[in-house]
């Protein structure tokens, strides 16, 4: 039996993209799309969806779907989530919306109580393979003897810096050290800053073009340097990283799980 698919973020690149694939997979099948603004059928088809609502309308495209899949903005999914309340969401939740606050991420741990959900802020197979090799560097190569620097660049139209994928390896790096992110962290360098205090881990955003999502982990030592980069020619990857997540949370237990859980990188 297919899998049936909603997807949150209907009108936008990745929801158009995730269409496409779904349209050609025989495992899988499309409820309906959701939107800021509902759409008339035919121009729901032309996108791909057999119908687009509104937050205020998704309940019924909601409780049809075995699985919700949201690339929107962070308050497109709150409302989503709110008229999902509480038997409406589906078996399970699939998020790459990023930039969520503190509400957003209680209500997904809410909603983990009764639902499988995974919240990624990348769903590229390639970035979960730097975050592990990032893991494993960061744990061999001492903070007193090397300087850990994340550099991100995206297009010059993406809203939030650093990006959630610069943030998520900057959390790896942390974690895998035994030290709070918070504590170490330093967003960008200007003016007379002083010597760099071992252990600080940098972030640094870069915005221009159309640059789909570039990103790059650096540790620096006195003799050597050690580069893991990663770049996307195409957000198709992160459709069809969405799209291998959906397949492999569909009908789990409730919880909250993680993409490298499902890739077999855990």
């Amino acid at each position: 039996m297919a899998i049936r698919i909603a997807v949150s973020g209907a009108t936008g690149r990745m929801g158009r993209a995730l269409a496409s694939l779904v349209a050609a997979a025989n495992d899988l099948t499309l409820v309906g799309g959701i939107a800021r603004v509902a759409r008339e059928p035919d121009a729901a088809l032309a996108l791909g969806f057999p119908r687009i609502e509104s937050p205020a309308g998704a309940a019924p495209i909601l409780a049809e779907a075995d699985v919700l899949i949201d690339f929107s903005s962070p308050d497109q999914l709150a409302r989503v989530l709110e008229e999902a309340r509480p038997d409406g969401v589906p078996g399970a939740l699939v998020i790459g919306t990023t930039g969520l606050d503190d509400d957003l991420l209680a209500r997904l741990d809410e909603i983990a109580a009764s639902r499988a959900v995974m919240a990624e802020a990348n769903f590229s197979v390639g970035i979960q393979v730097l975050t592990a090799l990032a893991t494993a560097a960061a744990a061999g190569l001492p903070a007193s003897e090397y300087d850990v620097e994340i550099v991100e660049t995206h297009h010059r139209a993406k809203a939030d810096a650093p990006s959630g994928t610069a943030l998520s390896l900057a959390r790896a790096v942390a974690l895998a050290r035994s030290v709070d992110l918070a504590a170490v962290r330093r967003d960008g360098r200007s003016g007379r800053t002083g010597a760099r205090p071992d252990g600080e881990i940098g972030l640094h955003a870069l915005r221009g073009g159309s640059v789909i999502g570039e990103h790059r982990v650096l540790f620096l030592g006195q003799r050597e340097r050690i580069e893991l980069a990663h770049a996307a020619s195409d957000r198709a990857v992160f459709a069809e990283g969405a799209l291998v997540a959906a397949r492999w949370l569909a009908g789990r237990a409730p919880g909250r799980y993680t993409f490298r859980e499902a890739l077999g990188l855990a």
